[in-house]
């Protein structure tokens, strides 16, 4: 009987020093009921309770918490089925209305965050799904945070995790992929072909530019040199005339001219005679050669005469 009363006695002794006490963590916050009404918040410390009529009702975690948003098929604008996931991160602002404004925050949270989160894939195509994450993660955490203010929590951020189509569509969007990297690449080669034609092209017009210039070029050099050689012939023929005229001009100059003369004249018709068959000869060439005889005999006359003696 005595070992039965001590242990009744410590039991009912821990019992009323636990219901005495209360210590809350620096992390939390404690609703304090009194006779099931609400009494008080109890912040980080030490505190006393009247057993039996104070009780600790609630407990909230004040630090930021992060929940994961269960995967879930949303309908794209597009009708596409997609698979999205993600993460909520939020944070208890007010204890008391946490504690009486909803019985759990938490759920409630995932929840509203799965309905934004189709409503706003829903009003996008596949292709916006992947390039404006950004824009439905603040538009989600806009809707959460305002329907979440009556329960004292705030909504930090929202971030999709994964955005998954189905195999079918998967498959459909490889062979897009690969028949537009297909059009790149054939839309390079044409425009390298394209640029290769120009380029031969501007290197033929070049290539012709400097071809016409050289020969341009060749006949103004040749013109200048046969232009140098007439000048250089002019110059020497002129200076022959200025030499023949000056020794015309000297004693005997005149009469060296018509012998010169006489002699080309022969010279050019006794060739016009062997290459012709001419049996006529014009009065001027009769009396020329009747000269000639004259001179021949009276060279004959004429001759020494002790030559003549001798004979």
């Amino acid at each position: 009987m005595i070992w039965t009363t001590l242990l009744i006695v410590i039991v009912l002794s821990y019992f009323i020093l636990t219901r005495l006490f209360q210590i809350v963590e620096f992390r939390e916050e404690v609703i304090q009921e009194r006779l099931g009404k609400y009494k008080k918040t109890l912040k980080p410390g030490f505190h006393f309770l009247i057993p039996f009529v104070d009780r600790p009702a609630y407990s909230q975690e004040m630090r930021e918490q992060v929940i994961d948003v269960p995967s879930q098929t949303c309908i794209t604008k597009d009708n596409i089925e997609v698979s999205v996931d993600g993460l909520v991160y939020l944070k208890v602002m007010d204890s008391y209305k946490a504690s009486y404004g909803i019985s759990n925050y938490q759920a409630a949270a995932v929840n509203l965050a799965q309905t934004t989160m189709r409503s706003e894939i829903g009003k996008m195509t596949l292709d916006d799904t992947f390039s404006e994450r950004d824009k439905m993660n603040e538009n989600i955490v806009r809707e959460i945070d305002k329907a979440a203010d009556p329960w004292g929590v705030k909504v930090m951020r929202y971030e999709l995790k994964n955005i998954n189509p189905s195999n079918e569509i998967v498959d459909t969007m490889e062979r897009q992929m690969e028949a537009e990297r297909e059009k790149r690449a054939e839309i390079t080669n044409s425009e390298g072909h394209r640029q290769a034609r120009i380029y031969e092209s501007e290197g033929e017009q070049q290539s012709q530019v400097l071809v016409s210039e050289a020969n341009r070029q060749k006949r103004i050099n040749e013109a200048k040199g046969r232009a140098k050689e007439i000048e250089l012939v002019a110059t020497a023929t002129a200076k022959g005339i200025r030499r023949v005229a000056e020794a015309i001009e000297k004693p005997g100059g005149d009469l060296a001219v018509k012998t010169k003369l006489v002699e080309q004249y022969i010279k050019q018709f006794g060739n016009i005679i062997k290459k012709s068959n001419v049996s006529v000869l014009p009065t001027e060439t009769a009396n020329l050669k009747t000269f000639f005889e004259g001179v021949s005999q009276i060279s004959d006359h004429t001759k020494d005469p002790s030559t003549q003696t001798g004979k």
